[in-house]
């Protein structure tokens, strides 16, 4: 097995013994299967399997309980990935993934581009706002799935590798917690926007600057608008702020404006028609259930409903899906990404 993060790696004799019970709850439903190979990341183990021609891959779905049980694991992912089937068995002793020895391994990254996290395997996944095929990004999530730390690793690592003359930062944060620690970034426009009066005002400026742009036929500085809970401020807003974040969405890409949105809870109601076009690209952590799962990701069977939490997340984009372990920044981290961003600010200026 390929292992990520070695110096944590289960004994290859434990992870033999658990291939040999996945293909003995095989063969107990009379499925010929074997596993060929895995991934050890910082998360779970993965194992590949493969089955004699003709093999549904819902069978072996179906055995995802039995299967958990064998393995003494709390639940067990089961997807096809191409030709062969994986099976994710979370680990007990998870390790985080550190932005900043990531971003430090990283070195200087293109404009407008943020750090996710790792892939399965273990190679880097990164995105460009401002690419074709971005325009606004979705991070769905229930409590506890990592999405306003997802959001925030997102904001910080623009930060750490763009200007602020490059690039601007509005905050929504209606509860004033999850974007409070980039509040000091020079990157922040006017502050975090917690009420209702001020998000009209917010809404009423950003539509303003948008038009501006269009005009002027400029989109420069990227400007990032931070949402950390959509639903909530759209039911609060009501009709107002929902058409105010819809207009953004559908005309802001042109104009160098990208939302960056956060919600726990994904409905048929709030992804919907306009902007459900506008979201391709989804980061998807933990969600509730089946519907849940296909509401954020808009594909079926994505699998979301048992991704295990604490930074565990799917990229959906093109009808793909990347599973990703985001990369986490604590307060010490994001209080150092401010100092730097300020002191580098100021030797510019």
């Amino acid at each position: 097995m390929r292992q990520q993060g070695a110096r944590m790696a289960p004994e290859r004799s434990t992870l033999e013994l658990k291939a040999d019970r996945i293909e003995m709850v095989l063969a107990k439903h009379k499925i010929m299967g074997r596993v060929t190979s895995g991934i050890v990341t910082p998360r779970f183990v993965q194992f590949h399997i493969r089955t004699s021609l003709g093999t549904k891959v819902r069978k072996v779905a179906a055995l995802s309980e039995e299967i958990a049980l064998a393995l003494g694991a709390s639940g067990v992912r089961i997807y096809r990935d191409g030709g062969q089937i994986n099976v994710e068995v979370p680990r007990n002793n998870p390790a985080p993934i550190r932005l900043l020895p990531l971003a430090e391994q990283l070195g200087d990254l293109p404009a407008d581009t943020a750090i996710l996290g790792l892939e399965e395997s273990g190679t880097p996944l990164l995105l460009r706002l401002t690419a074709s095929d971005v325009v606004h990004v979705l991070i769905a999530g229930t409590t506890g799935s990592g999405k306003t730390g997802l959001a925030r690793t997102i904001l910080a690592s623009l930060a750490m590798h763009n200007q602020p003359d490059q690039l601007r930062l509005v905050l929504i944060d209606p509860k004033e917690r999850g974007f409070a620690p980039l509040r000091d970034l020079p990157h922040v426009l006017g502050g975090i926007v917690t009420s209702n009066e001020e998000l009209a005002k917010c809404l009423s400026w950003l539509t303003s600057e948008m038009e501006l742009r269009d005009r002027q036929k400029i989109d420069r500085p990227t400007l990032v608008i931070a949402i950390d809970e959509l639903a909530d401020l759209i039911h609060s807003g009501g009709k107002q702020v929902e058409q105010g974040f819809a207009r953004i969405a559908q005309r802001g890409r042109e104009a160098g404006l990208h939302l960056v949105a956060c919600t726990q809870k994904p409905t048929a109601s709030l992804i919907g028609g306009s902007m459900k076009a506008n979201f391709p690209v989804r980061l998807v952590g933990a969600v509730a259930g089946k519907d849940e799962a296909r509401y954020a990701t808009g594909i079926s069977d994505s699998g979301a409903e048992k991704l295990g939490g604490k930074g565990d997340f799917l990229l959906v984009a093109r009808g793909e899906v990347v599973r990703f372990q985001a990369a986490w920044a604590g307060p010490s981290d994001l209080k150092a990404v401010v100092s730097r961003s300020k002191r580098f600010g100021e030797q510019r200026g």
